[in-house]
């Protein structure tokens, strides 16, 4: 999975969006904080199409209508407006398309300046992109790559808000947790990885293991200019990497990883690898 997956492009020139602190939208009058904030707001370098080229198969959304803006059209948002979320869906449809036995997940996690309307018109932007791809809500454990190419299904949507439960192909978001280690110290980060393992629930839910570091406000203060790939994930992604080839997965095991920037290092071959060890454990108990 990559995380803030949308975040390849951002718009300079769009207001702050309302995700921010009245101080941050203060300050982005002056022309030079929007460019120090796209870097610290783009997490990712490859639009869709090269992410699931690339294996991605996850995708962690944030949303937001535009305030004061006509109509309900939503975007990603991620401190700066990203493109039109209809954009970005037509995008992964085209690849879906493409590769009937392809099977992605959207987790639509944060929504920002939207009351039921907004949420009707994006749910009905997904059902119109999707249709019949579209897998319903279902015990997670019969959600089998086997089931999903029965059924001709390819899409899951994780809706974390409360209209989810109007509609059968929407997953409600506690079936999708994702547990947030908010540091920027990679060994307090692998720690927070271990135990929330530990933690996982052993059935009924998939689980999001954030391998990511979040800047402090005082991080950004002395690397101003550095940016986030810079400061951080270059830094500490082969760390990061380790920890991931270590895993197992499976029940109490890893599910999902994200990164940022997930194609600095051999990020999504790591994971995928990872599948192999299952194999293996079939065939000896076979």
């Amino acid at each position: 999975g990559s995380h803030d997956s949308f975040s390849y492009w951002v718009d300079e020139k769009s207001p702050v969006g309302p995700d921010q602190a009245t101080a941050i939208k203060r300050l982005a009058r002056i022309s030079l904080v929007k460019k120090i904030m796209k870097k610290w707001s783009v997490t990712q370098n490859l639009t869709f199409k090269e992410q699931l080229e690339g294996g991605i198969r996850y995708f962690d959304l944030r949303v937001s209508s535009k305030p004061g803006e006509v109509g309900q059209e939503i975007y990603f948002i991620h401190g700066l407006f990203g493109i039109k979320v209809w954009d970005g869906l037509k995008e992964i449809n085209t690849f879906l398309e493409q590769h009937p036995k392809e099977v992605i997940f959207l987790d639509f996690n944060h929504f920002y300046a939207m009351d039921d309307s907004h949420h009707y018109f994006l749910i009905n932007r997904i059902r119109s992109a999707f249709g019949s791809k579209l897998c319903s809500v279902e015990c997670v454990e019969y959600v089998t790559l086997q089931y999903m190419w029965e059924k001709k299904h390819q899409v899951l949507i994780f809706y974390h808000y409360r209209l989810c439960e109007e509609y059968p192909f929407l997953w409600p978001g506690n079936k999708m947790p994702a547990p947030w280690a908010n540091t920027t110290n990679v060994h307090k980060l692998l720690q927070f990885l271990e135990t929330t393992l530990e933690e996982r629930s052993r059935y009924g839910t998939f689980h999001v293991s954030q391998a990511i570091l979040t800047p402090r406000v005082k991080t950004i203060a002395r690397h101003l200019v550095r940016g986030l790939k810079n400061t951080l994930v270059h830094r500490n992604l082969p760390m990061i990497l380790n920890w991931v080839k270590a895993q197992k997965p499976g029940v109490m095991g890893v599910n999902i990883i994200t990164s940022d920037f997930v194609e600095l290092v051999d990020f999504a071959a790591t994971v995928i690898a990872l599948n192999d060890l299952l194999l293996e454990e079939d065939e000896s108990s076979t």
